[in-house]
């Protein structure tokens, strides 16, 4: 299995076209938000993982998204735990997708904020190599 993308967002809606075929519409996408009220603050921003596996891959799998602040002061995380603080959130769950076959996971989580940072979800299938979406939490619109 592969994820082939890795998002923020506000919303998501799947709808059948001939073919038969399905389109996924996403709304919303983002890499930052103002805070909903001044620091410290907890937010819960929406991931969607897309994973396909391909004609060949095995139908079981694991995703596991972690969460951790990314420090301005190092390189940009490279999803090998670089410039990362320990994980503030974890979330695994099981993926069951027919091989040739593409499916989504939505991945909420509960990120506690005492200043306005990035945090960086790293999306990773049994494993296997990173996916790494940053969220930078920005002050509050006045």
């Amino acid at each position: 299995m592969e994820i082939i993308a890795a998002l923020f967002m506000d919303d998501i809606e799947l709808r059948s076209v001939p073919g038969p075929s399905t389109r996924i519409d996403l709304g919303g996408i983002q890499f930052s938000a103002p805070a909903p009220a001044p620091v410290p603050v907890t937010v819960a921003p929406h991931l969607v993982v897309l994973v396909w596996n391909p004609p060949d891959g095995k139908e079981f799998g694991a995703l596991e998204v972690t969460f951790a602040f990314h420090d301005s002061s190092s390189p940009p995380p490279s999803g090998d735990g670089s410039g990362e603080s320990e994980p503030l959130a974890r979330n695994v769950q099981p993926l069951q997708i027919e091989p040739g076959k593409f499916n989504y996971r939505l991945i909420r989580a509960d990120l506690e904020f005492d200043d306005y940072r990035t945090v960086v979800a790293t999306c990773r299938i049994d494993g296997g190599r990173a996916h790494i979406v940053p969220y930078t939490l920005l002050p509050p619109v006045e």
